[in-house]
């Protein structure tokens, strides 16, 4: 009888289940902004671009935290889950201050903003093309639902995720 380190999913219990929902939580709200950018129009600013970066890593972290408790390497994978507990936790804290400069809280960076790509070809010339740009600024809601902005949901959601990981973290150990 040959015996396996590897366990079934189904016998990794609380920790497996917890880090796989931040995985594919995050993954949601990333394939979202991606959605609202690229099909919605909506340009994100720089600090938009910068509150993205928590997911970029955090979504390979997790993966490799749930592939480290899949093989019984629950240590490792809970140094991995804590690491993605702060990426979020820090990334909450970016929402929470573009959030609040958006509401005029407190002033925003001087530097943020980003202006939308001038279109070649078409009619008019280029002081018609100019009049027509868009700056996108940081301090600038373009969109809210149910009070709350781009940047005001990431908060949310990304302070969700850094208290899930960090759950996961703790199981992990035993796992």
């Amino acid at each position: 009888m040959a015996i396996s380190t590897r366990q079934p999913a189904a016998e990794l219990g609380e920790a497996y289940a917890s880090g796989a929902a931040v995985m594919i939580v995050a993954l949601v709200v990333i394939a979202a902004a991606l959605a609202f950018e690229h099909i919605g129009g909506y340009i994100p600013c720089p600090l938009c671009l910068q509150q993205r970066y928590a997911y970029y890593a955090g979504i390979p972290l997790a993966f490799a935290g749930l592939v480290m408790l899949a093989t019984g390497r629950g240590g490792i994978a809970a140094a991995i889950f804590l690491l993605v507990s702060l990426a979020f936790l820090a990334n909450a804290g970016l929402g929470v201050y573009q959030a609040g400069a958006e509401w005029k809280y407190w002033p925003g960076p001087e530097t943020c903003g980003t202006v939308q790509p001038l279109t070649t070809g078409g009619t008019g010339g280029i002081l018609d093309k100019l009049s027509a740009t868009k700056v996108i600024r940081c301090d600038e809601a373009q969109w809210t639902f149910a009070g709350l902005s781009f940047a005001g949901w990431n908060a949310v959601v990304s302070l969700l995720l850094a208290v899930l990981a960090l759950q996961t973290a703790f199981k992990s150990r035993t796992a």
